[in-house]
């Protein structure tokens, strides 16, 4: 049923930071082969967004591996942990969501999950399942299985402390509801990111306080988004929607940095070691241009998320009109009445969903990033007169504007 351990240990490992710990993981794989039970492997999301990005899939490919090495995968939608936000790597207190905000973001979730994981092999939980249920006196039960000193290990709570930033005493609950999230569905192993890892040891403390096997903790790396420093994030503008048109997602990787192909083929793909080291090696090849390995990494994720076709369409799409510097076939128009709408650019942009808010508008005009007619526009209350423009907003979205 399942394969050697050896087998088992080296796709485990592939692309990921941290192994905690190894020895403890061949244990469980051993106990797996022995008795045919697959082992339980956690990972929680958030839904403080509705979407999910490409920096979302590179755990959730992780568990398509384990799945499609026999294991079965728990996936917790933190309805409970997304009202207080994670606060690993953040410099302040993130803004509490309402329970209905969460659960508006959720619905998208599972859908978006089954993109890629098989839904046969998958568990799927709200934490609120075991937190709405809990009594104060079990809350201050859990509260008692972690000290304040050790919570101010973290290091972002730590810096500040130091600079007098205000800390939450909610914040300080969440490595405990995640580490008793993993008490509630019995986790083995427990996949995050590397900066997540001050969380996924938590659990393990709050397993053993609840008399059950420590979780080995599995850290994989942060996927930087295409502006090529930044994590990924789509309140930094900088993210590959899974759910986003082809065509966008081909220009979008397009626009990443040559120093990250390799590591998105790595981490969102499913390249095998083999095609990976043929990745390596071509890359470094000097007589390669590496803009043609970029346009088989666009093309393969498209593959994944649409189809071959779609890929195939998408890349004629980009070629027409940053090859050739044609506009797009497909180009949508929009018919403004002057004496009806307001002409100001940003809100046109705005109402039909070219930004997503007027204030992204305003900071890609800042930013030099929207040209009217070819003519680069820097004023954020530009209105347009009577007549026919054609408005590009960064390198890939392109729309006519017919004001009457």
């Amino acid at each position: 049923m399942f394969p050697s351990i050896k087998e088992q240990i080296d796709v485990i490992k592939k692309g990921a930071e941290e192994l905690i710990s190894e020895e403890e993981l061949v244990i469980k794989l051993k106990r797996s082969l022995k008795t045919g039970e697959p082992i339980r492997v956690k990972q929680g999301f958030d839904p403080t967004a509705p979407d999910i990005h490409l920096g979302h899939t590179v755990g959730i490919r992780k568990l398509r591996e384990f799945q499609q090495l026999g294991h079965k995968i728990v996936l917790i939608i933190g309805d409970y942990t997304g009202m207080i936000g994670d606060p690993s790597g953040k410099s302040e207190t993130r803004p509490r969501l309402t329970y209905e905000k969460v659960m508006e973001n959720s619905k998208t979730y599972e859908e978006q999950f089954f993109k890629i994981l098989d839904r046969s092999q998958t568990e799927v939980h709200y934490n609120g399942e075991w937190f709405a249920k809990m009594q104060f006196d079990e809350i201050m039960a859990l509260a008692a299985k972690f000290t304040i000193a050790r919570i101010m290990e973290r290091d972002d709570f730590t810096k500040r402390y130091k600079e007098g930033i205000p800390i939450s005493l909610h914040e300080f609950f969440y490595p405990l509801m995640q580490g008793y999230d993993s008490v509630a569905i019995r986790s083995d192993v427990e996949l995050g990111a590397t900066e997540q890892k001050f969380n996924l040891l938590a659990a393990r403390h709050v397993q053993r306080e609840y008399n059950q096997e420590p979780q080995v903790v599995l850290t994989l790396p942060v996927l930087e988004g295409i502006d090529g420093t930044q994590r990924m994030s789509k309140s930094l503008g900088n993210y590959v929607g899974i759910d986003e048109a082809p065509t966008e997602m081909f220009g979008k990787i397009m626009s990443i940095p040559d120093n990250l192909i390799e590591k998105y083929f790595m981490l969102v793909t499913d390249y095998s070691l083999g095609q990976l080291e043929s990745v390596r090696q071509r890359l470094r090849n000097p007589n390669l241009n590496p803009m043609d390995i970029k346009k088989e990494l666009a093309g393969t994720i498209v593959s994944m998320y649409y189809s071959d076709e779609a890929a195939e369409q998408a890349q004629q799409s980009f070629e027409q009109v940053f090859s050739k510097k044609e506009l797009p076939d497909d180009i949508s128009e929009i018919m403004i009445e002057s004496e009806d709408n307001s002409p100001v650019l940003v809100k046109i942009l705005t109402a039909n969903g070219i930004v997503a808010s007027n204030g992204e508008g305003k900071r890609l005009i800042r930013q030099g990033a929207v040209r009217v007619n070819d003519e680069k526009i820097t004023d954020i209350n530009f209105e347009l007169g009577i007549g026919d423009f054609i408005v590009k907003v960064g390198k890939r979205r392109f729309i006519k504007i017919i004001v009457k």
